[in-house]
């Protein structure tokens, strides 16, 4: 991870920040599942989370080696975005940098017979309760997400995403196809 390329959003009367930053990184997530990309991780320099706050920002940073990058912006994954982000060329991390782990967190449903308790008390079938369950607990949490549309289900669903302490050395490891991951870090500056 010796380079990182920046994508900001521009500033669009009609669309707000998290809308496109959705459409973004669902863009980003079809592009690294065909690449079968696992060396490329993202960070969110101007996220904030929290009761009063909950956001990624307006920028997207891309981190893994200068030819891995080059390689993603040779594909075609921004058509139809380029008007919306402003693009910086792939630079190189600064020396001296601390380290950050960046990962997906999903909310804790409880197990089956909370959703058979919750079901019985509303009226409502199994299936029913399990779905407005997620959507409680998601609520109850102050992470900020992008809302993306499922491959396999074609559901909406909100992809909660937080990022650790930073931390003075880097950690190698594998990235999901949504540039995350549970173990390893990217240069955070």
């Amino acid at each position: 991870m010796d380079s990182y390329l920046d994508i900001q959003l521009r500033p669009d009367p009609d669309f707000a920040p998290h809308m496109l930053m959705s459409a973004l990184f669902n863009k980003l997530h079809r592009t690294l599942f065909e690449l079968h990309a696992q060396d490329i991780g993202i960070s969110f320099p101007e996220h904030r989370h929290g009761v009063q706050a909950r956001t990624l920002g307006n920028r997207l940073r891309l981190h893994s080696t200068a030819a891995r990058l080059a390689q993603l912006m040779e594909t075609p994954w921004l058509t139809g975005m380029r008007d919306h982000v402003q693009l910086s060329a792939p630079l190189t991390v600064p020396a001296e940098t601390r380290h950050i782990q960046v990962m997906r967190k999903q909310p804790n449903l409880g197990g089956p017979s909370r959703v058979k308790r919750y079901a019985k008390r509303h009226g409502i079938s199994e299936s029913e309760a399990e779905a407005l369950y997620a959507q409680l607990a998601t609520r109850r949490l102050t992470l900020p997400f992008v809302t993306l549309n499922s491959r396999s289900t074609g559901q909406r669903f909100n992809l909660l995403i937080a990022h650790g302490k930073p931390q003075k050395t880097a950690q190698s490891g594998p990235f999901n196809h949504y540039g995350l991951s549970q173990h390893a870090t990217v240069p955070w500056f």
